[in-house]
C-alpha cells in the first residue's frame, strides 16, 4: 500500500497570514480574541485555542474594551470597525489581501450603482451567512443581492443595471454558468445586453480556481482519496464534490477518528488531500493513522 499527500493541498496565503499573525500576537500575550473561527477547521481552531486564541462572536465585543481582537482572513463589514473604535478595542486586521481588494471593488461598484437613475444593483454570488459574504455585503450598506446558485435569480431586476461579483472561494464553473444565465435573462427583457449595463467581475481567488485542475490530476493518480476538511468550509465542500465527481471513491473526513480501514481493502494507492482551510499537519496525521491501523490490521490477520 502506498500513501501520498497532495502537495498542492492545504492553507491558502490568506489563512497562512491570519494564523501567522495570531501566533505572533500570542507569543507576547496569554490571550488573543478572534472574531469567529480563524479558519473553518475545528482541529486547527482547537490547536490555536490551546495557545490562547479565544473565539468570540459580535455580541461579546461590547465587553472587550481595551482588548485586542483579531479579524480573520474572511474580513468584516465596516460596522465592525466602527463598533470597535467606539468601544476602544484594538483590531488586529488579518483580512486576506484578496478579500480586502474585493471589498474595495464592491464598495466602488455600489457607489456607481447608487449614482445611476434608476439605481443599479450589486449582486454577489456566494453562500448566504458566510463570514466573507457578510463582510462583502457590508460594503453596500447591506443592500447587495446575494445569490447562492446559478439559478437563484428571483431577487434580481433585469431592467436595472447589474454589477456582479463572486465570493472568492466559489466554483468558477458555477460562476460562469451564473453569468450566462444573467445575460440570457437580460436579453429576454431588453434585447441585446449593453456592455455597461451588465458587468461581471472576475473575483474568484486564483488559488481556488486552479485547485480544481490540480485536484483532478491528483485524484486520477490514486485508487481512493481521503479528503480532509472541516465540515463548515465552503471551499472544502466545493473541492470535495469536485474530487468525488472525478474519483467516486472519495471519502470526506474532518478528523482522523472518522477514518475506516475497510475503505482501503484492495486499494494499492491512497491519496490524501484537503481544502485551502485544511492544515498540513492534519493531513499528515491522517497518513499516520492509516499506516498505524493498516499495520495493526495486518498483524491481527
Amino acid at each position: 500500500m502506498k500513501i501520498k499527500i497532495d502537495d498542492n493541498a492545504g492553507f491558502c496565503f490568506g489563512v497562512v497570514k491570519a494564523i501567522g499573525t495570531a501566533e505572533e500576537e500570542l507569543a507576547h500575550a496569554e490571550v488573543l480574541y478572534c472574531l469567529g473561527d480563524i479558519v473553518h477547521n475545528n482541529a486547527e481552531v482547537q490547536r490555536l485555542n490551546q495557545k490562547g486564541l479565544q473565539v468570540i462572536d459580535h455580541s461579546q465585543l461590547k465587553a472587550l474594551g481595551g482588548k485586542k481582537v483579531l479579524i480573520r482572513a474572511h474580513g468584516e463589514p465596516p460596522a465592525t470597525y466602527q463598533q470597535a473604535e467606539a468601544l476602544g478595542i484594538e483590531l488586529i486586521d488579518a483580512t486576506c489581501p484578496i478579500v480586502l481588494a474585493l471589498q474595495q471593488k464592491i464598495r466602488k461598484g455600489y457607489e456607481e450603482m447608487m449614482a445611476l437613475q434608476p439605481q443599479g444593483q450589486v449582486v454577489i454570488f456566494g453562500k448566504p451567512g458566510h463570514a466573507e459574504v457578510i463582510g462583502l455585503c457590508g460594503q453596500t450598506d447591506n443592500k447587495a443581492i446575494v445569490v447562492s446558485s446559478p439559478d437563484d435569480l428571483e431577487a434580481i431586476d433585469f431592467a436595472r443595471p447589474i454589477r456582479l461579483y463572486s465570493q472568492t472561494t466559489k466554483s468558477k464553473e458555477d460562476y460562469n454558468l451564473l453569468i450566462n444565465n444573467l445575460k440570457s435573462k437580460i436579453a429576454q427583457q431588453s434585447g441585446e445586453v449593453a456592455s455597461d449595463f451588465f458587468v461581471a467581475h472576475n473575483t474568484i481567488c486564483n488559488r481556488v480556481a486552479n485547485r480544481a485542475v490540480q485536484l483532478e490530476d491528483f485524484a486520477r493518480s490514486v485508487d481512493i482519496v481521503l479528503f480532509v476538511s472541516g465540515k463548515g468550509s465552503s471551499n472544502g465542500h466545493y473541492l470535495y464534490e469536485y474530487c468525488k465527481h472525478v474519483m467516486p471513491n472519495t471519502r470526506l473526513v474532518s478528523d482522523v477518528d472518522e477514518i475506516e480501514m475497510a475503505w482501503f481493502d484492495g486499494m494499492e494507492t491512497i491519496g490524501i488531500t484537503g481544502a485551502t482551510s485544511t492544515p498540513r499537519w492534519l493531513m499528515e496525521a491522517a497518513e499516520e493513522r492509516v499506516k498505524r491501523d493498516w499495520k495493526e490490521k495486518n498483524l491481527n490477520n
